[in-house]
């Protein structure tokens, strides 16, 4: 991968005459670090890679801003919201998907997942996500097009900067930002209505007295949303964002990307309608695929750090191949080792199945099976047992020895379960709850997404050779499963 970097710094001509000493201490003056950014003007072209951005773009934002508001039918008084992210109830819903706070490793999950399908996404066809996918990229293109629809295309624009101040510039330019301020307040009251009931959010923010994170919430995602897509652009892709300088180590020669096809192309230059093609490339040297570019790089310098991968440089180029009558795709996804084999006189061969791609693979596989299989087992019915530490253990007038435990019952489920609670391990042990019969099993009633403490007592009978501790276990049957949860039976020391 060619990383260009340009650390000069464009210096001002001299206004007058200068002396030699000055022109000496301008000659040993460092230069600066940092250039000055160059602002970019993307010109608007059409084809089937636009097309597909302007597809996406649309349904991803739809999906993002219409989400909050689908809702899910939940018993029992629970949010009734699709997707939610509850803190205060401690509860992740997403449609028919209740996760609790233990349950984080579902979480992880998910996200290793994402992990591992970005990497063989990105060592198949290269950096799709940033091109399409990426909410840096989608925002910037939707803070592009406002810019369009106000300032008009790349020479317009580029006039507009270059005027005085005017009118017709503090109109345009006034009108410009509002409507940025507005997506970008948007996109933050979307944001907070995936952590609170987005109903009641909506009517509470404007009278002030919806809960504080949101109003903060809010007021940072409009700011960064407004600087990133409006100010910063294709700087946060350059400086801020680490997955340009990771992406190189899942790339090689057979990765797709937008490549300039240099074996076709070269010697390029100007054309003329009467002239001839042979002996020269079919690029023509228009600049085409650079001023499209929302990055401002020339594909042709080959594989760079700023390319996201976003086609739109095979858009600008098919169509001047259109024009010159020459055959389309002198820039398209290809690889590196199809460019080199064609260069050699050999026929490409393109390899999909190669070992990294193998590894992504089988991960991205051995996961999702894992995901799958504890979605599979995941009990509705949790339990923890906690015996009592004092007293360990109760004598009473008949002999018998009583233990006490406290067991936290959480119900994932959204209905009311019956449960079957057994003690196994201490024979003729006897079960008892306040309010509720001495049994073995116990029958209780668990209500649905809570953790419900119960009050369980154990008797056993006298045992003279029985002391210290043994072991025990709780079952727990909910429908038809069944949990065993160990724990112990406290005897004391042996009666007298």
């Amino acid at each position: 991968m060619t990383i260009i970097i340009d650390r000069t710094r464009e210096r001002p001509a001299p206004s007058g005459p200068v002396s030699v000493a000055e022109r000496q201490r301008e000659k040993a003056r460092p230069m600066g670090l940092y250039q000055a950014r160059v602002p970019i003007y993307p010109k608007l072209v059409h084809g089937p890679w636009r097309w597909l951005k302007w597809a996406l773009l649309i349904g991803m934002l739809a999906i993002y801003y219409i989400t909050p508001w689908i809702r899910w039918e939940r018993p029992g008084g629970l949010p009734d919201q699709a997707v939610l992210v509850d803190f205060a109830g401690g509860r992740f819903y997403f449609f028919m998907i209740q996760l609790w706070p233990q349950e984080v490793y579902f979480i992880t999950g998910l996200l290793v997942m994402a992990a591992l399908a970005l990497f063989l996404v990105t060592a198949l066809f290269g950096r799709l996500w940033c091109g399409y996918a990426c909410p840096q990229t989608v925002w910037t293109d939707l803070y592009i097009h406002i810019e369009r629809l106000f300032e008009g295309d790349r020479n317009a624009r580029m006039r507009l900067d270059a005027a005085p101040i005017s009118f017709d510039k503090l109109w345009r330019k006034t009108g410009k930002h509002a409507v940025w301020i507005g997506i970008g307040f948007g996109t933050g009251g979307a944001w907070i209505f995936y952590f609170h009931d987005a109903p009641t959010l909506i009517r509470t923010f404007w009278v002030g007295a919806a809960p504080m994170t949101a109003y903060i919430s809010c007021a940072i995602l409009t700011f960064t949303t407004y600087v990133f897509a409006g100010h910063m652009r294709e700087q946060v892709c350059i400086y801020m964002c680490p997955w340009p300088r990771i992406q190189g180590a899942m790339l090689d020669e057979q990765s797709f990307q937008v490549t300039y096809r240099s074996d076709r192309g070269e010697p390029r230059g100007p054309h003329k309608k009467a002239e001839g093609w042979a002996g020269r490339g079919d690029c023509i040297d228009c600049n085409q695929c650079v001023v499209v570019c929302p990055m401002g790089i020339d594909i042709r310098n080959g594989s760079q750090l700023e390319c996201i991968n976003c086609g739109l440089c095979i858009d600008a180029c098919d169509e001047i191949m259109d024009k010159v009558e020459r055959p389309r795709g002198l820039i398209a996804y290809d690889t590196d080792a199809a460019v080199a084999a064609r260069c050699a006189g050999q026929k490409p061969q393109h390899k999909l199945v190669r070992p990294r791609t193998l590894y992504y693979a089988g991960a991205l596989v051995l996961v999702s099976g894992l995901m799958i299989q504890g979605f599979r087992t995941r009990e509705e019915i949790g339990v923890h047992a906690l015996r009592d530490r004092n007293p360990a253990y109760v004598q009473l007038q008949d002999g018998s020895v009583r233990n006490g435990y406290t067991l936290k019952i959480a119900n994932h489920g959204f209905d009311t379960a019956s449960i079957e609670i057994r003690y196994s391990g201490i024979p003729g042990a006897v079960l008892s709850s306040p309010g509720q019969p001495a049994s073995n099993p116990l029958i209780v009633q668990v209500e649905p997404n809570r953790v419900t403490p119960l009050r369980v007592f154990v008797t056993a009978p006298a045992a003279e050779d029985e002391e210290g501790s043994e072991e025990a276990a709780f079952s727990i049957r909910s429908e038809d499963r069944t949990q065993v949860v160990p724990t112990a039976f406290e005897y004391g020391s042996s009666p007298q």
